[in-house]
């Protein structure tokens, strides 16, 4: 049976929220994100603030730059998550096989609804009518057979827009699609793919198969299905957590282990904590460090371990600092690997169960 399947993706959601409750934002570029003093990111700005070119996760001294004009404003999470449910609320009148992937978005598998006589498309159009209506903001679909066509598709016509791919389109839509446009695909690998002169699925169905899959491993085989509209993926209601993270941003750039390593004991204590409140502490496959420095570039190492172990974060920071020896950081992260199900692990000794 042809799935029918549908994205939702609210429109610049934080800011929308914001220009909504306070209409003097409405017609001015807007982003919400931390002040320039405590070197701040954007989290999202409005539609208008990106015609200057401010994006999500830039910096804010950055986005200060291009847009002189942008208006700040703090964020209120704690609306946005109870924004976030209201949305959600009104998704379970349409169907109870919800993917929620962010506050702002989620997948929803209508294959089987009697609504609208099981017309996909008549659904997302309610779907969009009573979020404005309901909750006053705007919200773009995207309907198809699969999942991450129906996510492209919520990107084609936004904002407020739908998109439909009907199953005797996909074809054609697969073709010519940009390759930078399939989920999980970034700019680093859509560079790649330039450099090996593919650019559309089209491009990907030509390319020799096993050259593919050897140049791009994982990706290659990823690659090789969404060219032929494939992807089996369900609409996956429970989501296991895959990892648990904690990150800091530096008030003050630093260069030494000694002051990173002070970082990452208070970094540490976090993490420890988030993962005995996501009760993931039998579930560690591994202790992972990040390390952003101030040009931007980003290093990650990991190590595979059983359990939280406070010794490995200095080996780890080691081993990105050889490598980029007195540049200046200004983050340093910790994240906790998690296995997809909890296994029973042998207990294992400690030195101080042996001195004991």
């Amino acid at each position: 049976m042809t799935r029918k399947i549908i994205h939702i993706d609210m429109d610049c959601f934080y800011a929308a929220v914001e220009m909504r409750d306070n209409p003097s934002l409405k017609n001015i570029p807007i982003a919400i994100g931390g002040a320039v003093s405590r070197r701040g990111v954007i989290a999202t700005c409005n539609y208008l603030a990106r015609q200057f070119g401010v994006k999500s996760a830039m910096p804010t001294h950055q986005a200060l730059k291009v847009c002189p004009e942008l208006t700040l404003v703090p964020g209120r999470m704690a609306l946005y998550k109870e924004i976030s449910t209201q949305i959600h609320q009104i998704l379970l009148r349409y169907s109870n096989i919800i993917e929620p992937l962010s506050l702002d978005e989620a997948y929803l598998d209508v294959t089987d609804s009697k609504l609208f006589s099981g017309s996909a498309t008549y659904i997302a159009q309610d779907i969009r009518r009573a979020i404005e209506q309901e909750i006053g903001l705007t919200a773009s679909a995207g309907v198809a057979p699969v999942k991450f066509l129906a996510k492209i598709a919520s990107d084609e016509n936004k904002p407020n827009g739908l998109c439909v791919i009907h199953p005797g389109e996909v074809e054609a839509f697969v073709a010519s699609m940009p390759l930078g446009k399939v989920p999980g695909v970034g700019k680093v690998t859509e560079q790649k793919l330039a450099d090996d002169g593919l650019f559309t699925g089209r491009d990907i169905l030509a390319y020799p198969k096993e050259q593919l899959l050897s140049q791009y491993g994982k990706m290659g085989r990823v690659l090789l299905e969404r060219a032929q509209g494939i992807d089996n993926r369900p609409v996956v209601t429970e989501r296991v957590r895959k990892s648990v993270g904690v990150e800091r941003t530096l008030v003050k750039n630093i260069t030494s282990v000694e002051q990173c390593e002070q970082v990452l004991a208070h970094l540490y204590q976090e993490l420890n904590r988030r993962v005995e409140r996501a009760q993931a502490q039998d579930r560690i496959r591994s202790l992972g460090i990040k390390v952003k420095f101030a040009d931007f570039q980003l290093r990650s190492a990991e190590q595979q371990t059983a359990y939280l172990d406070a010794s490995l974060t200095t080996p780890l920071l080691l081993q990105i600092l050889q490598r980029h020896q007195g540049k200046e950081i200004r983050l340093l992260g910790l994240s906790a690997h998690l296995e997809e199900q909890a296994q029973a692990r042998p207990q294992q000794l400690t030195l101080l169960d042996a001195l004991h």
